[in-house]
């Protein structure tokens, strides 16, 4: 499926929103693999100027992701306990708590500007997180030649994705960074390994499957290749490039013993999500919290008392997204990496 784009390596940069970058994602699409930006938490205007930016910089394939959440169910009172249970921070940095909150992300599922920009732009690959769009937009990208990928975490999901005409699906493990891709965050969660995941999803569809979670080096990619899968996606393994958005907190934990405790957790955006411990994640989670405020809601929160606390010097509210192999992330250029991947990867070879 990606050789077909002219891709040259098994190698797909997550499009990790909010870090990814179009610098991130032209370097690694120039270096043989395939680039991703995350545009779910841009506004249409914000993630035309990134594809813009990013064709400027590659003539080459790269993946446009987008989030397909159901709208927020919003409930007042838990809302209300929320903002409650979290108002001590706020009176502690000096910031005024939040009468209310925002559903801060407008989903795909609702979002026709966003899909008629897409089609307009014409990306070579469209990735679906977190459920899929409606048939006639599936059909649309399918006329307009667009390639199609969506992420499951269970074979459930991938059938689905199967059953909906999508070109390959990105089996997420449990080990995997940031937001976990679950459809029906409510419902039940297997949390299957990448390479349980890989191996069920390889025998029991007909898809092409790209294996995601835990992933960091040339060695992973062959297990992974090894497994059945086509290609492997990394994103943890990206965040230390100096093309990525992550800023000095976010850097020195990833290179910091902190960076061996990652935990699945909901208490930031409301969905879950892989990432360093902090003290947000541990007050969120001790006994007697009550249940956070729905996705994206509960992230409006945690954004507007992270800015508050950052001014402060303190990062201790930060979503810092990473994956369960982040001790092993290195620093390096983006296409640098990709050179020492390809390496890894062909020693790695039987």
């Amino acid at each position: 499926m990606l050789k077909a784009l002219g891709v040259q390596l098994p190698i797909v940069q997550a499009p990790m929103a909010g870090v990814s970058t179009p610098a991130l994602a032209a370097a690694v699409s120039n270096s043989g693999g395939l680039g991703s930006l995350g545009i779910g938490a841009s506004t249409v205007a914000q993630a035309r100027q990134a594809i813009e930016e990013t064709r400027a910089l590659t003539s080459r394939p790269f993946n446009v992701n987008v989030f397909c959440h159901e709208p927020a169910r919003r409930d007042t009172e838990i809302e209300s306990n929320w903002l409650n249970y979290l108002a001590p921070f706020f009176l502690e940095f000096g910031i005024e708590t939040p009468a209310t909150l925002d559903e801060i992300y407008k989903t795909f599922l609702a979002d026709e500007d966003a899909f008629r920009m897409l089609l307009h732009e014409r990306p070579a690959v469209v990735s679906f997180h977190f459920g899929l769009p409606s048939p006639d937009k599936i059909s649309a990208f399918r006329k307009a030649g667009i390639t199609m990928l969506a992420t499951a975490t269970s074979l459930s999901e991938a059938k689905a994705i199967e059953a909906a005409g999508i070109d390959g699906i990105v089996a997420q493990g449990i080990e995997a960074g940031g937001h976990r891709g679950v459809f029906d965050p409510q419902g039940v969660d297997e949390r299957l390994s990448t390479s349980v995941l890989v191996r069920m999803l390889v025998t029991r569809t007909s898809l092409p499957v790209i294996a995601a979670g835990g992933i960091m080096d040339g060695a992973g990619i062959r297990a992974s290749l090894d497994l059945g899968a086509t290609a492997a996606q990394l994103g943890t393994a990206f965040i230390l490039c100096p093309e990525s958005t992550a800023n000095a907190g976010y850097r020195q934990n990833l290179k910091s013993d902190r960076a061996t405790i990652t935990r699945l957790t909901s208490v930031l955006s409301g969905r879950p999500a892989r990432g360093i411990v902090n003290r947000f994640i541990e007050y969120c989670e001790a006994a007697g919290s009550p249940i956070p405020a729905p996705y994206p809601v509960a992230y409006d929160l945690a954004k507007r008392l992270h800015a508050g606390a950052a001014k402060h010097g303190n990062n201790e509210f930060a979503a810092q997204w990473a994956g369960q192999g982040a001790p092993m992330a290195r620093e390096l250029p983006a296409a640098q990496l990709i050179k020492v991947l390809a390496g890894e990867l062909q020693a790695a070879g039987h």
